[in-house]
């Protein structure tokens, strides 16, 4: 790893082997290109969405009108399956949305990388070779196949035992050790959920390969400047990755907000009893996005002991000097102290050490972490009107802030 290095200032550029993009490909990319959904490189994003709603949403609607479902006839009507109108009318069209913001974002972030000199010239190919493998990957047929298969093999096991209500519903029939489906329960099991399953699992499979791509990255050379003003040696710019996963981050808390809502209007439960698990979301979600660049930790961690170690030689060899010049000569032979910059060179190297010592060993800080809280938030606020009415909810924010 090259620390302090000196070397004239360039201004490099990105070839199109290094294009980064975690959603600019792939078997269903390429479907949805041919198909007119995308026009390249992520147009008709309103269409989008709108097209994979209705064809998630919109027959569910149809088929409990005809059922007598829609808003009565069970203990729990479609019209107030809050976990179903979560999943398919907010978090669904936020996954699509993900890959818009996260393409704009990502790749800007990958690229500084270059754009900061932390990859040099001699680096490069093996940042390319990086890239290019985390392409291959990202279009691989035989990993959404896959993805696939998991999703028809596993996932009705996974929503039966997590998201499934104990009473009958517009859905299906609760019986003692299965479900009857409703006309509308088919096409909410077979095509609605396995639908937005496959896209939340292939969202899942990109983080995979983006964690791969930090793991890459973070095992070559790099050029860490202790310096850096960012206090993360120059790779500050990695917590911004909590701005690209925003919308993939909110999809989530949607879908904790729906499955939570349900359980509070069905089945009589309260807010409080889910600190735990809302908790526990809150670390996962932690781990999934910010996790991944503690793969920097052995590397920042590296540059600021060397940093400390080379700025703290500095610093005494010039304090030495400074202090043999100013204190110890005679007045009669010093040059006049108005005007010199030997004072304003000693401040300027206590700050370069000062920066060195505030150094973090991981690339984010608590405006980060604060950012991301928000986040997951936003999506959970409806929730606290199940505990108080909006007059006291103003009331107590009054309180708080004044």
């Amino acid at each position: 790893m090259r620390l302090l290095a000196e070397r004239p200032v360039i201004k490099p550029e990105l070839g199109q082997s290094e294009d980064f993009s975690l959603v600019l490909g792939g078997p269903l990319y390429q479907l949805l290109l041919r198909s007119g959904l995308i026009r390249p490189p992520f147009g008709n994003l309103a269409s989008r969405i709108a097209v994979l709603t209705v064809f998630a949403w919109l027959p569910l609607v149809a088929l409990t009108i005809l059922g007598g479902t829609f808003a009565a006839g069970v203990p729990v009507p479609f019209l107030y399956d809050f976990a179903v109108q979560a999943r398919f009318l907010f978090a669904l069209p936020l996954l699509i949305v993900a890959e818009a913001v996260v393409y704009l974002r990502m790749r800007a972030i990958a690229a500084q990388f270059v754009e900061r000199q932390i990859i040099t010239e001699s680096v490069r190919p093996a940042f390319r070779a990086v890239i290019s493998s985390a392409m291959r990957l990202r279009n691989s047929l035989a990993a959404e196949i896959l993805l696939l298969l998991f999703v028809f093999l596993v996932g009705p096991a996974v929503r039966r035992e997590t998201l499934a209500l104990h009473s009958d519903s517009w859905y299906a029939t609760a019986a003692v050790s299965s479900y009857r489906y409703a006309p509308a329960g088919y096409w909410y099991a077979f095509v609605s959920v396995p639908l937005f399953q496959f896209i939340l699992v292939r969202w899942y499979y990109r983080i995979f390969i983006w964690c791969r791509f930090l793991f890459q990255v973070s095992r070559l050379d790099l050029n860490l400047v202790a310096t850096h003003p960012d206090r993360c040696a120059g790779l500050g710019f990695l917590g911004s990755v909590v701005f690209a996963f925003a919308p993939l981050l909110m999809a989530h808390t949607c879908l904790v907000a729906g499955f939570i809502a349900n359980r509070i209007l069905h089945e009589g439960a309260s807010l409080p009893q889910y600190r735990i698990e809302l908790l526990a979301v809150a670390v996962v979600l932690l781990a999934l996005v910010l996790g991944p660049l503690c793969v920097f930790i052995p590397k920042l961690n590296s540059a600021r002991l060397a940093g400390l170690r080379i700025y703290g030689r500095l610093a005494s060899d010039y304090v030495n000097g400074f202090a043999a010049k100013w204190t110890r000569e005679p007045s009669a032979e010093r040059e006049p102290l108005l005007g010199t910059s030997d004072i304003q060179s000693l401040a300027d190297l206590a700050n370069s050490f000062a920066v060195v010592k505030e150094m973090k060993v991981i690339p984010f800080g608590k405006d980060t972490v604060v950012r991301f809280l928000v986040v997951i938030a936003l999506p959970l606020t409806p929730l606290l009107f199940t505990m108080f009415s909006l007059e006291e909810l103003i009331k107590r924010f009054f309180k708080i802030v004044l």
